[in-house]
């Protein structure tokens, strides 16, 4: 049944345009190279208040590889924002990390997608090479 249930998958898979599921696939891996682009940067950096910046500029430049890039932004996104929340029910004080923040995060990551201009949430004085 297995062996059928994945010959079927498979077929309709083919029976699809090859071009876009390949096209779909290799967006969705473009964008997720701007993102951790975009994490490496920001990490590099260090630079108090540039995190919003960051998480706008990663979505913003995967989603303009196309619906690919767009999807391994949102589905990146999530899933950081995600991990964080699991990561506050075992930290103790102000973790930086909060309700407020992450809703700010992925308003940020929101704003990226949509094609907005990430320089929207650039703090003053972060240097020009990011």
């Amino acid at each position: 049944m297995k062996l059928l249930t994945g010959l079927l998958f498979c077929s309709l898979v083919l029976a699809v345009s090859s071009q876009g599921w390949l096209s779909f696939i290799k967006e969705a891996g473009q964008g997720t190279r701007d993102m951790w682009r975009a994490y490496r940067d920001m990490r590099e950096a260090n630079y108090i208040g540039a995190d919003k910046y960051f998480h706008a500029r990663g979505n913003y430049d995967a989603a303009r590889r196309g619906p690919g890039g767009a999807w391994a932004a949102k589905v990146i996104s999530d899933a950081r924002e995600a991990s964080q929340r699991v990561t506050d029910l075992f930290k103790y004080g102000s973790s930086g990390h909060g309700a407020e923040d992450s809703r700010a995060d992925q308003a940020a990551n929101e704003w990226g997608r949509s094609g907005k201009d990430p320089n929207h949430f650039r703090p003053a004085g972060l240097p020009r090479k990011y």
